[in-house]
C-alpha cells in the first residue's frame, strides 16, 4: 500500500510540473477535438483519489461538494478557471495523499463499498482502490500528454 501511495505522489509532482510549465491560458485551453483540458484532468485525479478511497469507504474526504461536482468522473470543463482555483488545486495535489497514508496507519478504512470502475474490474477494498487509483492517474497523465502537443 506504501508503494502505491509513493507512486501517486510521483505522479502528482508530474502534474506540479505541468502547473509550473504552462500558462493559466494554456491550461484552461481546450485544444479542437477535445472535451476537457490540463487543469481539469488535475482535478479530476485529485477528486476522483477521493472518491475512491473516502467515499467508497463510508468516509469524509478533504474536498468540498463543489470541487466535486465539477470534477468527478462524467464532467467537462466548463469553463476557464482562474489563477485563484488553479491555486487550490495545486494546494490539493499532496495533502489529501498525505492524510490518505496517516488515515491508512491509523486504520480508519474498515469497510470498502465495492465498485465496478469503467474497465470491468470491482474494487474490494481500500488497497485495491489505491492501486487503481495509480492506472486512472496514468491514463490522465497520458491524456494530458496529448492535450500538451495538442497546444
Amino acid at each position: 500500500m506504501y508503494y502505491d501511495i509513493d507512486i501517486t505522489r510521483k505522479n502528482r509532482v508530474l502534474f506540479e510540473g505541468f502547473l509550473d510549465r504552462f500558462s493559466l491560458e494554456d491550461l484552461n485551453k481546450v485544444p479542437l477535438g477535445f472535451k476537457n483540458n490540463i487543469i481539469w484532468n488535475i482535478a479530476h485525479c485529485i477528486v476522483t483519489q477521493q472518491l475512491l478511497v473516502y467515499k467508497l469507504s463510508g468516509l469524509d474526504g478533504d474536498l468540498s461538494d463543489d470541487m466535486i461536482s465539477k470534477f468527478r468522473k462524467g464532467t467537462k470543463t466548463e469553463g476557464d478557471l482562474n489563477q485563484a482555483e488553479v491555486n487550490e488545486i495545486r494546494n490539493l495535489l499532496f495533502t489529501p495523499i498525505d492524510q490518505t497514508e496517516k488515515d491508512y496507519k491509523n486504520g480508519i478504512f474498515k469497510s470498502y463499498k465495492e465498485y465496478t470502475v469503467s474497465t470491468g474490474s470491482t474494487l474490494t477494498n481500500v488497497e485495491e482502490a489505491l492501486a487503481f487509483n495509480n492506472f486512472h492517474e496514468g491514463i490522465h497523465y497520458g491524456y494530458i500528454l496529448a492535450l500538451i502537443k495538442s497546444l
